[in-house]
């Protein structure tokens, strides 16, 4: 029969394969970006009862320690964590004799995860976080980091100098940084507790390390702002930043300050040193072992009034120098400013032609003229 023919069969697959192929290639088409980025408003649904309705097979249990000065925090704030916790089925115990604190699942837990983030909130409590901050770490969308800083530096006033400067001027960094990574960071002895999304962890992660690495956060904190703005811009969002990011070049420290005393080394010899003089060798050199003991005597004291004498001197020369003038400066004459204005030759020129065309003590022509018509209407008059 034809149905049952094996050749028209594999012709038959051959051609259902052909679409498959298909829907691969444009698959591939597809660009990646959009498969990387997550859409804006997304939230992941939550887990419920109805995703694993028989619970859990076996009991599950996790403890920590905590130090002495948190005992009356945790003892006051222990019925708010025992809520908290009940809400997801988990029990908290908490051992002030120990000083321990316990959670487990139990029978009504359904949530596998929900043990792990209990663990997460005693640990955030044991390093001081306190219980408004550590209960959001049983949202589904915070996670949280505890870094250990104690062994990254040998010596403890480096440590202490760079913890410090993680913090900044009356917190000012560190609020900086919460501000950056949308993260709770709180800084307690040899560890760091960092609370938030994971992205805003991983950064906080890489500041805290190059801070004890004796890397300023400032730069990191530049690094981040620049970062914040880039992710803004949907067109640069897809692509590489490196040159958008500041680059920090290391400093070359000063070399190490000489010190003002070398010792050198001297050369080798297989002979031994001379054997130093004894007292009575310089004495018997300069002669003072053949005398008697009160020349010897004499002779002390006679030292003793010199070195007092010479004393005396300086302690003298001393106090005579706040009686000696100071040396006076030189008196700067100062220049007199030139009032003498500049001399005008052309005008002293004319001046001179001038004064030859008249005669001396003779009257203007004008004045001359209104003369000789003033005497000729007096002759007419009379």
């Amino acid at each position: 029969m034809a149905d049952d023919d094996p050749e028209g069969v594999e012709a038959g697959s051959k051609q259902k394969e052909k679409p498959r192929h298909r829907s691969k290639k444009k698959a591939a088409t597809v660009d990646e970006s959009e498969l990387l980025t997550v859409p804006d408003g997304w939230k992941e649904p939550a887990f419920t009862r109805e995703d694993n309705p028989k619970g859990l097979l076996e009991e599950s249990s996790f403890a920590t320690l905590f130090p002495k000065y948190r005992e009356a925090y945790l003892k006051e704030c222990w019925p708010l964590v025992q809520k908290a916790l009940g809400e997801h089925y988990v029990n908290a115990a908490l051992d002030l004799i120990e000083g321990s604190m316990t959670v487990t699942t139990t029978k009504k837990t359904f949530d596998p995860y929900a043990i792990i983030r209990a663990r997460d909130l005693i640990k955030l409590l044991a390093r001081s976080v306190p219980f408004e901050q550590a209960v959001r770490i049983l949202q589904d969308d915070v996670a949280c980091d505890i870094i250990k800083i104690g062994t990254l530096v040998r010596k403890r006033d480096t440590f202490i100098k760079r913890r410090g400067r993680l913090l900044g001027p009356k917190g000012s960094t560190l609020k900086a940084l919460e501000l950056l990574t949308n993260c709770y960071i709180m800084v307690q002895g040899n560890t760091v507790s960092a609370l938030g999304p994971f992205s805003g962890l991983k950064e906080v992660r890489k500041v805290v390390l190059d801070t004890m690495k004796n890397i300023h956060p400032i730069y990191n904190i530049k690094t981040l702002m620049i970062k914040r703005e880039l992710a803004k811009d949907p067109v640069l969002r897809s692509q590489s930043w490196e040159r958008f990011l500041p680059k920090f070049k290391r400093k070359n420290l000063k070399k190490r300050k000489e010190p003002k005393k070398k010792n050198t080394k001297k050369e080798y010899t297989p002979f031994p040193p001379p054997q130093p003089e004894s007292q009575i060798d310089k004495e018997l050199a300069s002669g003072e072992y053949f005398l008697k003991e009160r020349q010897k005597k004499r002779k002390r004291v006679e030292e003793i009034k010199a070195k007092q004498a010479d004393a005396l001197k300086k302690r003298q020369e001393e106090r005579n120098k706040a009686f000696i003038p100071p040396k006076e400066k030189p008196a700067v004459k100062t220049k007199k400013a030139s009032t003498e204005k500049k001399i005008d030759i052309e005008a002293i020129k004319e001046k001179v032609k001038n004064a030859k065309k008249k005669k001396l003590g003779a009257l203007p022509v004008e004045e001359v003229k209104l003369k000789m018509a003033a005497d000729e209407k007096k002759k007419k008059k009379k």
